[in-house]
This record gives C-alpha cells, structure tokens and sequence, in this order.
C-alpha cells in the first residue's frame, strides 16, 4: 500500500499546484500530512519525519544557495554574466545549450548538483534572448538538466557514479571508460531531441513561467534587474570577475579528484567542502564590489539576493520533507521484495530490469543517488550468477537513476525557482529532459554490452 499512497500523494501535490494554483509550500506539506498518516506513521511520526527531511536538506544545500544566489547577485551587479554571454553569443551562438550540455556533462561532474543548478541558472537566464528569444530559457534549462544528470550518474567522480560502481564492484577507470562516452552523448542527443519538442508547440510562457515574474527581451526580469551596478568593477577583465566562480569549482573538483586518488588532507577536504568552496567565491566577489561601490549600494545587491534566497529555502526544504515522508513509509523495503534479479536471465532483460528497478525507485523516493545506490543493493548479491558484464548491468542501473526527476524531489524546486519557471514549466524541462535522457541512454547502455560482450 505505501506504493499506492505514495503515488496518491505525488499526483495530489502535482494536481493542486498544477490545477488548483495552491503554493507548492502548501500542497506538499499537505501531501507530507496524507502520506504519513496513510502509511500508519502516525502523527508525532509524521511531523518528525517532516521536520527532520526539511532540516537535513537545509543542512546539506541550505548554505550552498544562499551563497551561491549571493555570488550570481553580485556578478550581475558586475555585469560578468552580461559580457560572458556577449562572449558565447559570438562564438557558438544558438549552440549554446550543447556546449552547457556538453560541459555540465563531461567536465563538471565532480561538483555537486545543487552547487551546478546554482552556478548555472544566472547564466542560463540571462544568455537565453541570445539562444532563441521564444525558446532559449526552456531550451537551456533542458540542456541544463539532462547535462547535470548526465554527468552525475555515468562520469567520474560523479557522485551517483562512484557510488553505483563501487557497489557493483566495478573499477572506476572501467566506469569511466564506458560511462563517459554513454554520459555525453546522451547529454547531447537528448538536448537535440528536446529542442524538437519546444518546436512543436509545447511550451506557454503564461503557464510555464512562474506567474510573479514579468518577462522583458525573452527572459525573466527579476530584482537583481533593480540593483545598482558596480561600474569599477565590470571594467575589470572578465576571467577576473569570474574568479568567484572558478575558484569554488577548481577547490571542489580537486578536492574531489585527489580524494579519488587517496592524495586528499584536512587542508584540501576543508578548502574543497562545498559550503567553504562557495564562501571563499562569495568573499572575493564581495571584495570585487565594495572595493567599488559603497556600502549601500553593496546592500542594495544583497538584499536582491537575500530576498530569492528565502523563498529557494523554503520550497526545497518542504521538498526534503515529502521525500523523508516518502522514505519512512517503507517505500524502499516495499520495493525491494517486489524485485529480485532472475539467474540466468537473457543479456537484454537483465538490463531492462536493473534499469526498471532503478527508474522506479528514483520515481518513488525522490532522490538520484538513492534510487540508484538501492537498486544496486537490490542486484549486486546476483550480479555475478549474471550473464553480462558487471559495468553494463551497473550503467542501466545509472540509465534508469535518472529517470523522471519530479516534486518529491529537492532540486526540482530547486531548479523551479532558480529558472523562474512555474511547477508546470519545470515538468516540463527538468522532468521531461531526464526522463529523455533516461530513455535515450538505454539503447546506448545495449550497445555497450556488447561491446563488454566483445572483450
């Protein structure tokens, strides 16, 4: 039953955000309510449950988007993002989302998700009139989407990545052999494939877009569009003013790396932490700033920042909640005596249904990792009595961890507020594009068994 009163309460929050255009804050605790009461968790249970995913998402991504907004506040006051995407109109012009695809996918995957999602949005809205002044907003958050998860399931060291193959004890230059070739151009083709669908008609900008923001030149106009900008400072050289930015993903990625590589220390892991990485981002773009602006004037960026940071909180902290909600149902264990993987089973079916496994549980619970770390827990004990490589039946796994991203997930609302985007817009772009990508990737996952297969 917790299947079913997991799948009521999902569509439930969806129909009255959707349809009835209740706040999602509103609609998922009420969603968080039905289903702890429905799966017998009682109500100090359920309130536990809901107070205790919104504090551990907080804990987890709380700082990283507040600094994270601050940097793209004071960025856009320094005009980086304008002259940056001035820069990339010239030289790729509307193949940018291929190239923020491509890059999210292949070289990014070493930064954490929620810290990409935040880097990423100021550039994404600002260059999308450049893109497709009808398009470029939905098309780039698409790209986006299919690009981070691309990379965060099938490249090491993304963190899906090094999780699945560790638990199907395959080696991560295995991993990464087959898995960064899958994650591109599934990165690539799915962003393709998504600009076909916008052309059709598909997306209403009345209804796709959140409803308080007021659209100018193809994009959202938002309040850092009010503040002042610091003139100094935007005649510094532009890979200076990106300093705030570059800085936090060298720390991240080589800390990551070398943890990889067993070359970490404190100094490394503390100057790679996401949280302290961003900080030190957020002091030198404060510094690019003040040096040129006074302090009201400083203010008056921050408070711009500050004023979207609040509401980024508070619908994905109650998105944390749903997906904690979800988790104490028994959801987890419920599935995992549903499915067992079958001895001797054909290569074909073999993959199909690791990557059934994993599609739905991500569907289910709400987080990539999750989804994909059970369904390896659920087939690893077999793997071996398999007829196929290990590395194959670990990439359906990662094919089907990206399936579907929705609202029981933290980072949907993530996305949805970054982006501007109303509930429907980002079912839209960020549902819609991995659960492409999770499709696209499967032929591909087939064809690399037979190129295990062949080896």
């Amino acid at each position: 039953m917790e299947i079913v009163h997991s799948a009521i309460a999902i569509l439930a929050a969806i129909v009255l955000i959707i349809a009835l255009k209740i706040d999602p804050v509103i609609s998922l605790l009420l969603a968080c309510v039905y289903l702890g009461l429905a799966t017998g968790q009682g109500g100090e249970g359920t309130v536990t449950a809901i107070t205790g995913g919104f504090g551990e998402i907080m804990a987890e991504v709380g700082l990283l988007i507040g600094f994270g907004v601050l940097i793209g506040a004071l960025l856009h006051a320094m005009g980086t993002f304008r002259d940056l995407v001035e820069i990339l109109a010239r030289r790729v012009g509307r193949k940018l989302p291929y190239a923020m695809a491509g890059t999210l996918a292949a070289i990014f995957p070493s930064i954490y998700v929620d810290v990409q999602v935040v880097l990423a949005a100021p550039m994404a809205k600002e260059s999308a009139p450049a893109v497709d002044r009808r398009h470029g907003l939905p098309w780039l958050a698409g790209a986006m989407a299919v690009g981070i998860f691309s990379g965060y399931v099938f490249v090491v060291p993304g963190l899906a990545a090094v999780a699945i193959a560790g638990l199907m004890d395959v080696p991560l230059g295995t991993y990464l052999m087959y898995g960064l070739p899958i994650g591109l151009a599934t990165a690539l083709i799915t962003t393709f494939l998504f600009r076909l669908i916008l052309g059709r008609g598909f997306w209403d900008d009345k209804t796709d877009y959140d409803q308080d923001v007021v659209m100018e030149d193809g994009r959202p106009r938002t309040d850092a569009d009010e503040v002042p900008q610091a003139e100094g400072a935007s005649r510094l050289p532009l890979l200076v003013r990106l300093l705030p930015i570059l800085v936090p993903l060298v720390l991240i990625g080589a800390a990551a790396i070398l943890d990889v590589a067993g070359s970490s220390n404190s100094v490394i892991a503390f100057l790679g932490d996401a949280n302290m990485a961003l900080f030190i981002g957020l002091l030198i773009a404060f510094a690019m700033v003040r040096l040129t602006m006074d302090a009201d004037g400083v203010g008056r960026v921050l408070t711009s920042g500050f004023h979207t940071t609040g509401e980024i909180l508070l619908v994905t902290g109650v998105g944390g909640s749903l997906g904690a909600v979800i988790a104490e149902s028994g959801m987890d264990a419920t599935l995992k005596d549903l499915f067992s993987a079958d001895a001797g089973a054909p290569v074909i079916l073999s993959i199909l249904l690791a990557w059934f496994i994993a599609a739905l549980l991500h569907f289910a619970i709400g987080s990539v990792s999750v989804g994909a770390i059970t369904a390896a827990g659920i087939i690893s004990p077999v793997v071996g009595s398999l007829d196929v490589d290990p590395v194959v039946i670990a990439l359906a796994i990662a094919s089907g961890a990206m399936f579907a991203l929705h609202v029981n997930s933290n980072f949907f609302w993530m996305f949805s507020t970054l982006l501007d985007l109303s509930t429907k817009g980002s079912l839209k772009t960020l549902t819609l594009a991995t659960s492409l990508g999770a499709v696209v990737s499967l032929p591909l996952v087939l064809v690399a068994s037979l190129v295990a297969g062949a080896t």
